[in-house]
This record gives structure tokens, C-alpha cells and sequence, in this order.
């Protein structure tokens, strides 16, 4: 528990450094905003003029009372939401709150702007003007500020006024459009209802129809009795045709023959030759009984013969119609054969009577069932024809109801509203409180110049502190080299302050001084294996790679240490410019073969060499990527203590990626206020992805103000009292 408390103490500490080192850094904007804003409270404060405020209220009605008692032209103008959670009382505030009514107000009454005597603009109303729905009430409360009395209250009653004025000729605009609009459409539903008139009337006359329903229930007792009746005749047929069958079989023939052998029997001019025939048959028998064929008698009977029988057959013939062949057996029958086939052909007609009854049933049956069938059809089709005619005419009654309706109303219309208290001249003015208006300034000066602050320290992504640059990179922190001010040293040539770029050889007793020999002691403890060839580079120039060569260089030096510093920074030399020497030879003159190296190298303190990068070739990385390079890495190697390579930065140039695989480690420089994060991610993501050998991070620069760490605070300290101590040795030098 106690321990947890040290962790929250300690990060609410750390919480109120940073934020003490933000108000460090934006203090000039966030005063700036501050003192703007606070200067415009005080000025409105002095420049407040009173204010008046007057008010009336509005009554909402949902509907027309006079329609309502009338019960014509309800609907009309009606006050209601599309959804249950909409109020209309809101919705007409927005209608007072509308541009053209305000308009007319500000014409009606010749508004003008106080400050500007131009005539009041709209949105200028809307700021003076408050709207709101008293709760639980369907009243409105209108309420106009303005720094007249009279014009306040005039203001509010004339807008309500035009309001009310408005609502009315709204819903008489919308009674008379409702009547235009029906007095449009009744031609065309008149139209409607004839051509249905005329559709169903055809439709009775095409189909013969009066009474469909009678038509309908006559049919099926008629099918009935006709089912009826087909049933009993074909039961008569049937025995009608068992009788006839069993008189066939007695008669032997059948009923065409039957009855033409009857009308022969009964023929008296066929009997009478019939009987002629027969005798004449007989008395030919006999003489043939007694004498030869030759005979004059045999043969005049044969004659006799032959002419009977020819006028049997016309006597048959003219008998039933038609010449039949009828044996002369059949021609006489007896009586009771006669009877029976009297009775056989009287049943065969009576048989024949039935069947066509049954015909003559049977068609009338199917004509009934077919138009039966087609009934309930018809009876759709007609029922159709009748919804669509109620349906125009219900739709005729309707609009000519509709519209004495909206006529009526048109006239008796009163509007949805109507003013339950006019505004008066109020007597005593508003004024705010200066204390309260100086409170509401401090605390909106407050929250923008905070927020002022927040913005810029978001939109800048620097890196700010030495926390910051450890966290990005993530490398072992090797040193941190402060940013001193003007008089941390001073320059032994002219007596001036000034920015020294080599405080290790020019002040070696200056704090910075020290920081860069403990940057050589944390190098020299970072590695188990002796280090001799050492990358120094950054990320992007301007952060102090080159100075932190030079000095690291002095400062292995001073220590008895035989150092060469290496310019290969050929896109932007900068040591000899640091150590002051002339760049005629150097180190791509030494590639290139043109000098030899050992010739090109200077020496610029004791045991302190430097080779300058040379002429600027036209593409150093194919010079540096060269096994000439390499070669002279290891001769340096060989001839000294310690090389320190100056390099160009990682995000400018491939160089330093190459030169980094041909050491023994690579020293990253970063400079807060130079680089940035995203600068700072891209470059240790190119190192990790080449698998360069970081030796670890030295933060170049350092702002000790700017640090939160308490240690940075004793350093501080100390660093200042050593630079009163150095400047006060330097003035007493002068002096002497």
C-alpha cells in the first residue's frame, strides 16, 4: 500500500513537471491569448449600455375551436407532429423565428443596428430576440431585448401580430389550394363515374342480364327439374327398349321391316293381286300335275304369272315407298302376328317418341348448364363493374362535401393563435454585474489560452526534452551535451561571448567540457570489446553530429590516446571549417588514389589528427561503398588508437547505413527542438533494418530548463556556478 502511494506521489509529480515545462515553452502565445481576451471583458465592462427586455405571449390552439363547433373544415390548418416526440409549439417558434417574418418586422418598424445605424439585419434580430415554450403549456413567451424601452415592447407585439397575421393567411392559403385542387379533380371523377354508368350497363346488355342473382337461383331449379325429367325419360327408354327387344325376337324382324310388312298386309290392292298371284300359282300346279310344259294352258298361266308378279312388286313399291324384295309367305300374316306387329311398330314409336324427348331435354339441360356455368363470372365481372362505380360515385359525394366544406371554412378561418398578453415598455433596464462579466472573461481567457497551448504542443511533434529522445530511440543512453548560453565561455581571441565549437580544447574546465569526457568514459564502458573505429551520426542535420566528432575526438586525446577524426560527410564537410584548415586534400583525393592518405591527414592538437572529406565528388556513395575505403579503414585502424568517423545523417543520405558495416559501432546523435518524432522513428527503423551495431544515444543540446529530472536541476546548478567562476577568471584576465 505504502508503496503504491510513493508510485502515485511520484507520477503526480511528474505530471505537474511536465506541465510546468509546457507553460515553460507556450507562455508567450498563452499570455498573448489571455491578455486579449481579458482586455476585451475589461473593455465591454466600460462600454456596457443598459438593456431592456420586453415580453408577450402567444396561446397555441391544436385546431380551429369555430371549426370544431361547426364540424366543417376540420383538418385545415391543424396543429400536429409527424411523430409522437415533436411538440407544435416548437414548430411555431421556429415560424416565428423565420427570416420573412422578421422582415416584415423590421420594415414595419424601421429597426436599425445600434452601433452601426444601418438598417437591423436578420441574424442581428435572432441574437436579440428569445423564443421558448413555457413548460407543461401551449404557450409561447416572445421576449425582445433593445436598448429602448418602447422599441423592445414594440417589437414583440409587432411580430406577434405578424405572426398571427401570417398563421391566418397560411390556412386560408391552404383552404383555398385544398379547393382549387378538388375543383380540378371533380370533372374527372364525374368523368369516372359515367364511363362506369356506361362499362356496367354495356356489360348487362352484351350478357342479356337483369336480375343476375334471380337469373342465378331460376337456373338452378330448372337444372333441377330438367335433371329430373332426362332421368325418368331415360328410364322409359329403357323399358321401352327391353319390351321392343323381346317383340323383335317374336316378330323376327326388325321394326322397318315390321312395319312395312304391316302396310302390305294391309293393302288392298297388293292383297288383291297377292290373291290373284296365288291362284293363278295354283291352278299352273295343276296343270303341270296333268300335261307337259309345252302345254298352251301352262304356258299362258306363266304369262298370267309373270305379269302379277311384276304388279306385285309396283303395288309393293307404291305400298312402302320403295321397291323391296318380300317373300310371298310374308305378304299374309295371321292375326296374331298382325297384332304383334302392330304392337311392335306402336312400341318402336313410342321408343322413338322417348328418344326424342331425351334429345330435346338434354340440350336444354346442357344450354341451362353452360349458362350456369358462366354465372359466377358473370356475376364477378358485374360486381366489379358496381365496386368501381360506388367507388367513383362515393368518390364524387366526397369531393363535392369536401369542397362546401373548404369554402366554408375558407371564410370562418380565425388561426391557430391568438395573444394572451401583450408586451409593455419595461421600466427598469438588465444589466450584468461587472464582477460577474470580469469572472466569466477571466475563466473564458483561461480555457482559450489553455487550449491555445494544448494546440501548438500538439501540431508540434519536435522533440522536446532528453526524456522524449531516450524513449524514441530506445538506444543506451551514452551522455547528454547542454546547450550553455552566450556566457558559458568566452572566446580568448577577442574577449567576446560567443558559441564555442570546441569547449574541450578552448575552455577545458566549462561544464560542457566535462560532459563530453563523460560521454568517452560511458563509450569506452559500453562495450566488453575495445572499440577503435566509431560512426557518429543523426537523424537530420543541425544536430550537432560534427561538433559532437570534434570534441569526443579532444577529449579521447587529452587522454594520451593517438585520435584521427574522419570527415565523410562530402555532401556537407564541416571539420575543417571546425579546426580551421584548409580542405584542399582529403579523404576522397585518398579513395580516388590522387593523394596519399597519410600525406592529407593534419594534426590539430596533440595526438589529434583530422582528415577533411576532400574535393565533393559527384557521387561520394559510390567512393565511400569502395574496397579503397575499406582498405583505408583499416590502415587508420592500424596507425591509431581511436577513429571517429563523421558521417552524414541516416534520413539524408545512404552513407552512414554503408560506413556503419565497416565499424566497430555507430554513435547516434539527437538534438531536442531539431528533430522529430516521426524523423527520429524513420531513423531507428533504417538501423534496425540494415542491423547496424548502435553503441548507444548522446543527446546533443541539451535545455536544462527544459528538463524535469531533478538531477538536471543539480547540473544546472553546478553548470552556472562554474560559468560565473570562469567568467570572472576571463574578466580579471582581461583586466591584467
Amino acid at each position: 500500500m505504502q508503496e503504491r502511494l510513493i508510485e502515485t506521489s511520484e507520477n503526480l509529480d511528474l505530471d505537474f513537471s511536465k506541465l510546468w515545462l509546457i507553460l515553460k515553452r507556450r507562455w508567450l502565445p498563452g499570455t498573448g491569448v489571455f491578455s486579449i481576451i481579458l482586455g476585451l471583458t475589461i473593455i465591454a465592462v466600460c462600454l456596457q449600455k443598459p438593456v431592456y427586455e420586453a415580453t408577450g405571449k402567444l396561446l397555441i390552439k391544436k385546431n380551429d375551436q369555430t371549426a370544431a363547433l361547426t364540424g366543417l373544415g376540420q383538418g385545415i390548418g391543424d396543429l400536429e407532429g409527424l411523430n409522437l416526440q415533436s411538440n407544435p409549439v416548437n414548430t411555431e417558434i421556429e415560424v416565428v423565428r423565420s427570416i420573412p417574418l422578421l422582415q416584415k418586422t423590421i420594415a414595419a418598424l424601421n429597426l436599425k443596428d445600434d452601433r452601426t445605424n444601418e438598417p437591423l439585419k436578420p441574424e442581428d434580430f435572432i441574437d436579440k430576440l428569445k423564443l421558448k415554450n413555457i413548460g407543461g403549456t401551449d404557450v409561447m413567451q416572445v421576449t425582445y431585448k433593445s436598448i429602448s424601452p418602447d422599441e423592445a415592447a414594440a417589437v414583440v407585439n409587432k411580430l406577434m401580430n405578424v405572426y398571427l397575421e401570417n398563421n391566418i393567411q397560411t390556412n386560408r392559403v391552404t383552404a383555398t389550394a385544398a379547393g382549387d385542387f378538388i375543383a380540378k379533380q371533380i370533372p374527372d371523377v364525374e368523368a369516372r363515374v359515367r364511363r362506369a354508368e356506361s362499362a356496367l350497363r354495356r356489360f348487362k346488355e352484351k350478357n342479356h342480364l337483369i336480375a343476375l342473382e334471380v337469373e342465378a337461383q331460376g337456373a338452378v331449379t330448372v337444372i333441377q327439374t330438367l335433371e329430373g325429367q332426362i332421368a325418368q325419360v331415360r328410364a322409359e327408354l329403357a323399358d321401352a327398349n327391353t319390351k321392343l327387344a323381346k317383340l323383335r325376337q317374336q316378330v323376327g324382324m326388325d321394326a322397318d321391316n315390321s312395319l312395312n310388312l304391316n302396310a302390305l298386309n294391309q293393302s288392298r290392292g297388293v292383297q288383291r293381286v297377292l290373291t290373284e298371284y296365288q291362284k293363278t300359282e295354283a291352278e299352273l300346279a295343276q296343270l303341270r300335275t296333268r300335261y307337259a310344259e309345252t302345254y298352251p294352258g301352262i304356258s299362258n298361266l306363266q304369262q298370267k304369272r309373270t305379269a302379277l308378279q311384276a304388279l306385285l312388286s309396283q303395288r309393293i313399291a307404291q305400298a312402302v315407298g320403295k321397291a323391296r324384295a318380300v317373300a310371298d309367305g310374308k305378304l299374309q300374316i295371321g292375326e296374331s302376328k298382325q297384332k304383334l306387329t302392330e304392337a311392335y311398330i306402336q312400341l318402336e314409336v313410342e321408343r322413338l317418341g322417348l328418344a326424342s324427348r331425351l334429345a330435346s331435354i338434354s340440350g336444354e339441360y346442357k344450354l341451362y348448364k353452360q349458362r350456369a356455368n358462366i354465372l359466377p363470372k358473370l356475376e364477378q365481372q358485374q360486381r366489379e363493374l358496381e365496386r368501381q362505380l360506388k367507388a367513383a360515385q362515393s368518390t364524387y359525394e366526397i369531393l363535392l362535401q369536401k369542397l362546401q366544406e373548404v369554402k366554408v371554412a375558407e371564410n370562418q378561418n380565425m388561426g391557430n393563435a391568438r395573444i394572451i398578453e401583450s408586451a409593455l415598455a419595461p421600466e427598469k433596464a438588465l444589466l450584468l454585474k461587472p464582477v460577474m462579466i470580469l469572472a466569466a472573461g477571466i475563466l473564458l481567457s483561461v480555457m482559450l489560452s489553455s487550449g491555445t497551448v494544448a494546440v501548438l504542443e500538439v501540431k508540434d511533434i519536435s522533440v522536446k526534452t532528453l526524456k522524449e529522445a531516450r524513449e524514441l530511440f530506445g538506444y543506451t543512453f551514452l551522455g547528454a551535451i547542454p546547450s550553455l548560453t552566450k556566457k558559458a565561455a568566452v572566446d580568448g581571441k577577442n574577449g567576446e561571448t560567443a558559441a564555442i565549437a570546441l569547449p574541450v580544447r578552448d575552455t577545458p574546465r566549462a561544464p560542457i567540457a566535462e560532459a563530453f569526457r563523460m560521454l568517452q568514459a560511458n563509450l569506452k564502458f559500453s562495450s566488453s570489446d575495445k572499440l577503435k573505429v566509431i560512426l557518429v551520426t543523426s537523424s537530420v542535420p543541425g544536430e550537432g553530429k560534427s561538433t559532437v566528432s570534434a570534441n569526443l575526438g579532444a577529449a579521447i586525446a587529452q587522454l594520451g590516446n593517438r585520435v584521427l577524426i574522419v570527415d565523410a560527410d562530402m555532401r556537407r564537410p564541416r571539420q575543417h571549417h571546425i579546426w580551421e584548415k584548409a580542405n584542399t586534400e582529403g579523404l576522397s583525393d585518398a579513395i580516388v588514389g590522387q593523394v596519399d592518405y597519410q600525406f592529407a591527414i593534419k594534426e590539430v592538437l596533440p595526438k589529434l589528427h583530422i582528415l577533411t572529406a576532400g574535393a565533393t565528388p559527384p557521387n561520394p556513395v559510390a567512393l565511400l561503398d569502395s574496397v579503397q575505403m575499406t582498405s583505408l579503414i583499416d590502415n587508420f585502424a592500424k596507425s591509431f588508437d581511436f577513429v571517429i568517423i563523421d558521417a552524414p545523417p541516416v534520413l539524408v543520405a545512404a552513407d552512414a547505413l554503408m560506413l556503419g558495416k565497416m565499424t566497430d559501432g555507430l554513435l547516434m546523435v539527437a538534438r531536442p527542438g531539431v528533430v522529430s518524432s516521426n524523423t527520429a522513428a524513420t531513423a531507428r527503423d533504417l538501423l534496425q533494418s540494415s542491423s547496424q551495431k548502435v553503441l548507444g544515444l548522446v543527446v546533443n543540446g541539451v535545455i536544462l530548463e527544459n528538463e524535469s529530472d531533478s538531477y538536471y536541476y543539480y547540473v544546472k546548478d553546478y553548470y552556472m556556478e562554474e560559468d560565473s567562476t570562469s567568467h570572472q577568471r576571463s574578466t580579471a584576465k582581461r583586466k591584467t
